[in-house]
């Protein structure tokens, strides 16, 4: 069971005792991401999640590290699209010294012009290691050919233009908007006890904010899907389909799970079966579901031989119909239903994956969540939900695509079924 507390100026904060677990995990998320970026800004969140950890009015970015070395504990960070995560992981003993330094990160990082200038180099070659990722690549333009060229069709890393035009004050410009104490959330989770997390997040941070209320979040609307494709002189051509799902906070997120998981989303999926095992087309298919706050996507990923696209293309496009159409056998549906259900009971296991869980699910819901509950909640589910999921979504009419790969000796041009999906 999780214990929630709201500050009065808005910071939440959420602590889940695990008094089996030897080690505690400490979390701040921060409601922004490439999401809430404009075009001259995009990639500034991941930026800042890679320069806050260059140097502090009380330590260089060394002595960062080496503190967190010295007490045996991991730092790191990540960016999403909508989510910005500072987080440690430590033994019992040192949860003090983790909020402690969590708290001098986020709000004395002194964002150094040399060091700024120096992580520029770094973040330069992490985009670049991505353009050399075609799967990356394709999920990127897949996300642009279904949200358009805003939101959360942005990419969280940025353009090199823009990562090496940022400046410490586009740095302070963006955190004044959204690292406000509304828009925080503060996870621990682990060994402790409540009463002191609470404490110690009050000392480290509550009464730290300078700035309460966050800058409009991002919620524009969505364009009309589109068919991206990029040529790049590779090996496979990387296939990707999109099609509409639901939110974060949506009920029929578990049934829809499991149809993603009978779909594509494991060795036995229908998507694995034929178009790997039985027509030797790819090596890598699958399909996941991503659920934001505002909206969702159910989306297909393969790698194929180029000049196999369009046939891979079109088998993946008939196990979806073929889905959509005649539904799931209730071995299926048995199956799915207790993959979703394992994988969460085993994320319970991991302090670091509750820090995360309940945090986000406080951050984007105003609630967390609660274990029984939602094992109930998964074990509860019926075919009939699974059913109604599949007859309501898993629509190709309203999909978008995205391909990258070299050119074909065919021309290229827009398939019937790429037609198909946008009209």
């Amino acid at each position: 069971m999780s214990y929630i507390k709201e500050f009065e100026n808005g910071l939440k904060a959420v602590v889940t005792e695990m008094q089996g677990s030897y080690s505690v995990s400490c979390g701040i998320l921060v409601k922004t991401g490439s999401i809430n970026e404009t075009a001259e800004e995009n990639g500034i969140s991941h930026f800042i999640e890679h320069t806050t950890f260059k140097g502090t009015e009380k330590r260089s970015a060394y002595e960062i590290s080496g503190f967190i070395d010295g007490i045996g504990a991991q730092i790191n960070a990540y960016t999403s699209k909508e989510m910005t995560c500072y987080y440690t992981k430590s033994t019992i003993e040192h949860v003090e010294d983790s909020l402690e330094v969590l708290s001098d990160i986020f709000f004395d990082s002194r964002y150094d012009r040399d060091e700024l200038a120096r992580e520029k180099g770094v973040i330069v070659e992490e985009i670049n290691m991505s353009e050399d990722t075609p799967e990356d690549l394709c999920l990127d333009l897949l996300a642009e050919s279904f949200y358009g060229k805003e939101g959360l069709g942005r990419p969280i890393l940025g353009s090199i233009k823009n990562v090496r035009s940022f400046t410490k004050k586009d740095v302070c410009e963006y955190m004044d908007k959204y690292y406000t104490a509304d828009n925080v959330v503060i996870s621990v989770a682990g060994n402790v006890k409540t009463d002191k997390a609470i404490d110690l997040i009050k000392k480290y941070f509550a009464e730290r904010f300078k700035r309460i209320k966050s800058a409009k979040q991002w919620n524009g609307e969505r364009p009309d899907p589109k068919n991206l494709k990029k040529i790049k002189q590779i090996e496979q051509s990387h296939i990707a389909i999109s099609m509409p799902a639901v939110d974060l906070a949506d009920e029929r997120v578990d049934a829809l799970s499991v149809a993603n998981i009978i779909l594509g989303g494991g060795m036995s999926s229908r998507l694995f079966q034929k178009v790997r095992e039985e027509l030797g087309l790819c090596y890598t298919v699958y399909s996941y579901l991503s659920a934001y706050k505002n909206g969702g996507v159910i989306e297909i990923y393969a790698g194929v031989n180029t000049e196999n696209r369009d046939t891979a293309l079109e088998a993946i496009a008939e196990e979806v119909e073929k889905f959509k159409k005649s539904g799931v056998t209730e071995e299926e549906f048995i199956r799915g239903k207790e993959q979703i259900k394992s994988a969460f009971i085993f994320g319970q296991e991991s302090n670091s994956a509750i820090m995360q869980l309940y945090g986000r699910k406080l951050l984007f819901t105003g609630d967390t969540a609660d274990v029984n509950d939602r094992i109930q909640k998964i074990n509860s589910l019926s075919y009939k939900d699974v059913s109604d999921v599949i007859d309501g979504f898993f629509d190709l009419k309203a999909a978008a695509t995205a391909t990258v790969g070299p050119k074909r000796s065919a021309p290229e041009t827009e398939t019937k079924r790429e037609k198909d999906f946008s009209n």
